[in-house]
């Protein structure tokens, strides 16, 4: 085997693995089956494509092969597994059958990020199984970007599958009456991937580029796949967040508010593309709460700087949010949005009666804010308890970090 033709298989994997391993979940109807049969295929491939060339169609290829080493294996297990006969019947029939694989690939991909992403299964699981399989990256990966020991993230893998075969989960497009709502699942688990990365829930970093990068694949793969308009609002938000990346941090990795950023480090490229998708989302006037968030999120990355950001209309688009997807981490969000139209005192007591209810008593992000708020109407005392507050719920160094210099600061 020549180096140049384990580099052209090596660039197959990356680009095509995916693919191919979402068509073999469906001829086999088993993920670790597929996954043993993807392996076994690129291995074919690189014993016999330096003797006998690159096929036409690689990703063809490497499903047929995939599928027939699939057969050979069912059959070895046929003597201790009663299923097994039928199953290989049925894919030796297909294999006689001239199937269309390339116009199938990319419908067995939204295939597999449907069935990932299925409301039966644990939302830990949807995150962790899309990340395993539509990704493809690794169980060690996936753990250390969650701060999960390995066995732990492997377990929840393993027993997501499990759920998937025991349920009979259907490996299918949701038809029209359930892809509003089966959607929402699928969108909602690429913005917890994206989440995790733009601000991380724990650990020594504020943002996991990796996860947010995924998260951003996982969103152009969806709208290449379903244009939707709340698929398009989805990107939008994700790219104008990660826009800011580089102004969010210091040198030093401490983080910096957004109203102390420095603007030119955003960059322009992803903010350009996301209000174009943004546009295009609220030109259909099918849009729902991605494409509200990404519209506050645009008129933040159109400020030339935070004295002239346009609070009243975040504090509205806050408040048709809010009417369509209510949630106490809107509230909240809508209560800073009001004390920078309306003065620190209005959004305070916002925060005040939403703490009331006790929804968001272990939310650091809720403490941080009322603390922020006491602090500029002069209220000390109740912002160092805030702020002490914060500090105790937060697991992220950078957070600690910037949480511990307010305190000092009010000391001081």
């Amino acid at each position: 085997m020549t180096d140049s033709l384990a580099e052209t298989i090596d660039s197959l994997y990356r680009a095509e693995s995916r693919r191919v391993l979402a068509t073999l979940i469906r001829l086999l109807g088993d993920f670790d089956l597929a996954e043993e049969a993807l392996h076994e295929a690129f291995r074919a491939a690189l014993e016999q494509w330096g003797s006998e060339g690159v096929p036409a169609s690689p990703r063809a290829w490497l499903v047929s092969t995939g599928r027939f080493k699939a057969i050979d294996a069912l059959r070895r297990r046929a003597r201790f597994e009663a299923s097994v006969p039928e199953l290989t019947h049925r894919l030796e029939s297909s294999a006689a059958g001239d199937l269309a694989l390339d116009d199938e690939l990319e419908d067995d991909r939204l295939r597999l990020v449907f069935t990932c992403c299925h409301p039966a299964l644990a939302p830990d699981a949807q995150v962790a199984l899309t990340l395993r399989e539509v990704c493809g990256l690794t169980t060690e990966e996936i753990a250390h970007a969650f701060l999960t020991p390995t066995p732990t993230l492997a377990q929840r893998i393993v027993r997501a599958k499990q759920k998937i075969r025991d349920a009979k989960i259907p490996y299918e497009v949701p038809g029209p009456r359930e892809l509003p709502e089966r959607l929402a699942s699928v969108l909602r688990v690429v913005y917890l991937v994206f989440n995790e990365g733009y601000s991380a829930s724990s650990g020594t970093t504020l943002t996991r580029a990796d996860l947010s990068g995924e998260a951003i694949r996982l969103g152009r793969l969806l709208l290449e796949l379903l244009p939707e308009p709340e698929v398009e609002g989805l990107l939008a938000l994700m790219l104008l967040h990660e826009s800011r990346r580089a102004a969010r941090t210091s040198p030093e990795g401490d983080m910096i508010l957004l109203a102390e950023q420095d603007r030119s480090l955003w960059d322009r490229a992803p903010i350009a593309e996301g209000i174009g998708l943004l546009e295009r989302a609220l030109a259909s006037r099918r849009f729902g709460p991605y494409a509200l968030q990404a519209a506050i999120a645009a008129v933040h990355a159109e400020a030339a700087d935070a004295a002239q950001t346009d609070w009243p209309q975040i504090a509205g688009l806050y408040d048709v949010l809010l009417r369509v997807e209510p949630s106490p981490v809107v509230e909240l969000n809508r209560a800073v949005a009001v004390a920078m139209r309306d003065g620190p005192a209005a959004g305070l007591a916002l925060i005040d009666a939403l703490l009331a209810r006790g929804e968001l008593a272990d939310y650091a992000l809720a403490h941080s804010a009322r603390a922020d708020l006491c602090r500029r109407i002069g209220r000390i005392a109740d912002a160092r308890t805030a702020y002490a507050r914060a500090l105790a719920l937060t697991k992220q160094e950078p957070e600690r970090r910037f949480l511990e210099r307010r305190i000092a600061g009010l000391g001081a």
